[in-house]
C-alpha cells in the first residue's frame, strides 16, 4: 500500500515505495503502475517528483515506460543486474553531458578496433541495420535499431572488456540515444542526416579504414551532443 511522502529526497522515496510493492508482491512482472495522477494523489507529491522517479526507474531497468501506454514493471530481468554504475550516476545526479564524454572515450576507440577486426558476417549484419534505419518509419523501432548499431560495433571490436563496460552502462546509453533522437528529429531534415552518419561509419568499417571510422563516429557523437546541450 502506498503512503504519503514527506521527505527532502522525494523522488528516491517514490522509488523505494514502488520497489517495496514489487518486493511484497503487490506489483508483479509485467504489471502496470498506477497512473501519474494516481501516484500524485496517493503519495501527495508533485508530478515533477513522480516523473523524476519514473525516469530514474527506467534508467536502472526496473520499469518500462511505453509512450501513451503507461509504465510497467519489467518482465525480463534475465540480463539486468540493475547496473550499479547507472544507479550511482542517477543518485549522484550526474550531468547527462558526462554520458557523451564517456561514449566518445569508449566508442571512438572501439570503432577503430572494429575496423581492424570486423568480419564479413558482422559487416552484413551492420549493413542490414543501416538499411533498417533508412527505411524505418516507426521511431520506437528506429531507437532499437540505433542501439543495435552501436552494440554490434562493440562486438565487432572483439574486446570483451569493452563489451562488458558498455553493458554495465547500457541503460544510460540507451536512454541517451532515445532522448538524443527525440531532440534531433524535432527537425525533420535531420532524419536523413542521422541515417547518413550511421552509413558513413559502416562504410569506413567495410573499408577497414580505422581513421575514417574514428572520425565518422566522432562527428556522429558530436552531432548528438550539440542537440543534447541545447
Amino acid at each position: 500500500m502506498l503512503s504519503p511522502i514527506k521527505n527532502t529526497k522525494v523522488y528516491e522515496q517514490v522509488i523505494e515505495q514502488i520497489k517495496g510493492m514489487i518486493v511484497d508482491g503487490t506489483l508483479k512482472k509485467g504489471d502496470k503502475l498506477p497512473s501519474e495522477r494516481d501516484l500524485v494523489e496517493q503519495l501527495q507529491v508533485s508530478r515533477t517528483s513522480i516523473r523524476e522517479a519514473l525516469r530514474a526507474m527506467e534508467i536502472i531497468g526496473l520499469i518500462d515506460c511505453k509512450q501513451g501506454g503507461g509504465n510497467f514493471v519489467r518482465e525480463d530481468f534475465k540480463n539486468n543486474l540493475f547496473e550499479p554504475l547507472s544507479i550511482m550516476f542517477m543518485l549522484e545526479k550526474g550531468d547527462p553531458m558526462e554520458i557523451i564524454e564517456v561514449r566518445k572515450i569508449i566508442e571512438v576507440e572501439t570503432v577503430v578496433l572494429a575496423a581492424e577486426r570486423v568480419t564479413q558476417e558482422e559487416l552484413d549484419s551492420l549493413r542490414l541495420i543501416v538499411e533498417g534505419l533508412k527505411q524505418s518509419t516507426n521511431e520506437e523501432e528506429a531507437v532499437k535499431i540505433d542501439k543495435r548499431f552501436h552494440y554490434e560495433i562493440a562486438r565487432a571490436s572483439k574486446n570483451k572488456l569493452i563489451i562488458t563496460i558498455l553493458n554495465a552502462i547500457s541503460s544510460l546509453i540507451d536512454a541517451y540515444i532515445k532522448d538524443a533522437r527525440m531532440k534531433i528529429l524535432l527537425e525533420e531534415e535531420n532524419r536523413t542526416l542521422l541515417s547518413n552518419q550511421h552509413e558513413k561509419v559502416y562504410i569506413a568499417l567495410k573499408n577497414h579504414n580505422s581513421a575514417e571510422a574514428a572520425e565518422a563516429m566522432r562527428q556522429h557523437l558530436d552531432f548528438a551532443n550539440k542537440y543534447m546541450s541545447m
